[in-house]
């Protein structure tokens, strides 16, 4: 009996040293996992940190591309500002100085008008004994278009004028030699049936060749001014009638002679 009392003191001893020995390893494991929260806290606070830091360089950055842009679009609207300054120093017609050149332009062109239908008048006046099927006189684009048949100047295949041809066309030169300010084209065409001799190997080649047989014929025989004269070879390509009917193929057969006004006064009065 007096060794179980002495047992149950001993016991109660030994178990408080365990219990007191026991609280204190709590708490220092609650102290280390407060302190690897802390440390991992502080990871994520110096990773934001990073972020930011690396946010407010591309901040800065893009504050000096702007800034870059900004300066460029100044230089441009200063570029600009003086061109428009530039353009209205050196523009200096009034309204009515524009209302001027454009009642000169209208009395020159109006002017230029009639003297063309005049020109085309006086020529068809002058080969009026001529049927229409030898050679017809009109007015297009602003120009006087003879338009003169191959049956009235060349005999098929050929680049030699004809007797007849020749009267026509000296009668041609007689009017345009006493006008001024005109320029002359012949222009030569032929029908789409093939044509390949010693002498021309195509449509194009023949076209060519009677156009400058007339050329020669007005200037070196006639004394036309051969600065205002021009040969031209267009062979089958510019047709004014179908090629599928013999009739066709006769009026495309044709030597045209195209008389155009002198522009430069009105292209020096539009520059101005």
């Amino acid at each position: 009996m007096k060794k179980t009392i002495r047992f149950i003191p001993i016991s109660i001893l030994v178990f408080s040293f365990v219990f007191v020995s026991c609280g204190p390893g709590k708490k220092l494991v609650a102290s280390r996992e407060q302190v690897k929260q802390l440390q991992m806290d502080s990871a994520d606070t110096h990773s934001q940190l990073n972020d930011c830091n690396g946010m407010v360089k591309d901040l800065r950055a893009e504050k000096a591309t702007l800034q870059d842009q900004k300066t460029n679009l100044q230089d441009q609207n200063a570029s600009v500002h003086k061109d428009l300054t530039d353009l209205s120093n050196s523009s200096k017609m009034t309204i009515e100085d524009q209302a001027a050149r454009l009642n000169n332009l209208q009395t020159m062109i109006q002017s230029q008008r009639e003297m063309m239908s005049k020109l085309k008048n006086s020529i068809a006046d002058a080969l009026m004994k001529y049927k229409t099927d030898q050679l017809y006189v009109y007015i297009k684009d602003g120009n006087v278009y003879v338009s003169l048949q191959e049956k009235l100047l060349f005999k098929s295949g050929s680049d030699v004028v004809d007797p007849i041809g020749q009267a026509a066309l000296m009668t041609l030169v007689k009017v345009l030699k006493d006008t001024k300010d005109i320029s002359v084209m012949i222009e030569g065409h032929t029908d789409n049936v093939p044509i390949k001799t010693v002498r021309f190997k195509d449509n194009w080649d023949l076209s060519t060749a009677r156009a400058t047989a007339i050329v020669r014929f007005m200037t070196a025989d006639n004394g036309f001014d051969p600065t205002r004269i021009t040969a031209s070879g267009k062979g089958e390509f510019k047709p004014v009638k179908s090629n599928d009917t013999a009739e066709g193929r006769a009026d495309n057969r044709r030597t045209e002679v195209i008389l155009s006004p002198d522009l430069n006064e009105l292209y020096k009065l539009l520059e101005k």
